[in-house]
């Protein structure tokens, strides 16, 4: 499982596949949480202003599984 270490409080959907390489642009999140499977906490996903916290459990088909983690 790969880590993801943010320096904030929390994180968007969005931002986290954009920092965990699944997307090259922000832009792209839109269209990449309709078309690709993802799962948060074991839960299906789709808003990509959902907020993730440290020790959340990220699931992206395709992409594998990431933590995100404080810095």
């Amino acid at each position: 499982m790969k880590q993801i270490a943010i320096s904030t409080d929390y994180i968007t959907l969005g931002q986290f596949l954009k920092l965990s390489d699944c997307i090259s642009t922000g832009g792209q999140a839109k269209f990449f949480v309709v078309d690709t499977k993802i799962e948060v906490n074991g839960q299906a996903e789709n808003r990509r202003g959902r907020k993730l916290v440290p020790k959340d459990i990220v699931t992206v088909e395709g992409f594998g599984q990431f933590e995100v983690v404080s810095s």
